[in-house]
């Protein structure tokens, strides 16, 4: 399968059924008045997170999506039955962009949340709706509304836990498929990753999370330049950065200067994320140039860099144990808030007292 993390769309709710002008023409009943029943209303439509999906490869084949129009009122007071729903799945941490505002009208970040993306007509009342004492016989009823319609674009941000980011051939690819079952295209030039690729690190029992390996960073990424930009945004959701930088590079401190610019110069949120730094293909060179490479390092970021080599398997561990430490508190500070917020609910609905002297 294909990995498409964008797409646009054409959605239109259903518009809503027309009132029906009728009256009642029954023996022996004179003046039977009107029975002219309301439309039904048009369909509406859903988009809804699914964690069984990792792409938006099925909205590069199709992308107009229309519910059904509600059907028209009936005489002897029959409404008219609602449109059917529309319900368009997508992968969680997909954000839903309207096309003409660039406004983010929803972040689905958890599976089965829904949101009504188009809200279908309503039916139009019948002629029963407007008999008074001074209008006996009304002869007139409204059509349905009109249905909403709009482009919007679907924007998947991946929701890994760890984030893998370098320059082109800095071993991201070698790494992910060192420390998890993964299997990603490796060769020796440059951008051999063309799409983002996901992999699950296991340290023991309880102790897995997923690392998303992106598509090399140049200098100029975070303008659009190479093929890394369109993929920043799957770093925002991360709990840390792997940042791998070859030390056999001609200029590793420069290196690493070029893709903290480019995160920055994307989004300054990336200043205070965690982020851990790892010198790659440390068994290629001399113990005197990783030595010197390393205090050179430590002197720029402040950190101690982590020394691996994925293809000899040399470090790894103590990296992936680091990375797990942030995972950990993310998830602790997650479930956290999650707690308060059903606490918060619990209190409003009247299910618990409130013991802290919180009041809602």
């Amino acid at each position: 399968m294909k990995f498409l993390d964008q797409a646009k769309i054409y959605v239109q709710s259903g518009n809503g059924g027309a009132g029906s002008v009728s009256f009642r023409r029954e023996k022996y009943i004179a003046f039977g008045g009107p029975n002219g029943g309301d439309g039904g209303r048009g369909g509406h439509v859903w988009v809804e997170a699914s964690k069984d999906l990792n792409t938006l490869i099925d909205y590069r084949y199709k992308q107009h999506f229309k519910a059904k129009t509600g059907m028209h009122g009936m005489g002897r007071d029959r409404h008219g039955k609602a449109g059917d729903d529309v319900t368009i799945m997508v992968p969680v941490g997909t954000q839903i962009i309207e096309d003409e505002t660039d406004v983010i009208m929803a972040d689905l970040t958890e599976d089965g949340e829904r949101i009504l993306l188009a809200k279908g007509g309503n039916g139009g009342w019948g002629n029963a709706r407007f008999k008074s004492s001074t209008n006996q016989a009304p002869r007139n009823a409204n059509p349905g509304e009109a249905g909403e319609e709009r482009w919007v674009w679907l924007r998947l941000k991946l929701i890994a836990d760890a984030g893998l980011i370098g320059l082109p051939n800095a071993g991201k690819s070698t790494f992910l498929s060192s420390v998890t079952a993964a299997t990603p295209k490796t060769a020796d030039y440059p951008f051999t990753t063309l799409h983002p690729h996901l992999g699950v690190v296991s340290l023991g029992v309880g102790e897995r999370f997923v690392i998303a390996d992106l598509p090399g960073l140049i200098e100029g990424a975070s303008e659009g330049a190479g093929l890394g930009h369109r993929f920043l945004g799957h770093a925002e959701r991360c709990a840390a950065i792997i940042h791998l930088i070859d030390v056999t590079a001609d200029d590793p401190i420069g290196n690493y200067r070029t893709i903290r610019n480019e995160l920055e110069s994307y989004d300054e949120d990336f200043k205070s994320k965690p982020e851990i730094i790892a010198l790659s293909k440390c068994d290629a060179i001399d113990p005197e140039t990783i030595t010197a490479v390393k205090a050179e390092f430590e002197k720029e970021t402040g950190q101690t860099p982590f020394l691996i080599s994925s293809v000899a398997q040399q470090g790894l561990k103590p990296l992936l144990s680091a990375v797990y430490g942030h995972v950990e508190t993310r998830r602790k500070d997650e479930e956290a808030t999650k707690e308060a917020k059903r606490r918060k609910i619990a209190i409003e609905r009247g299910e618990i007292e409130d013991t802290q002297g919180w009041s809602p």
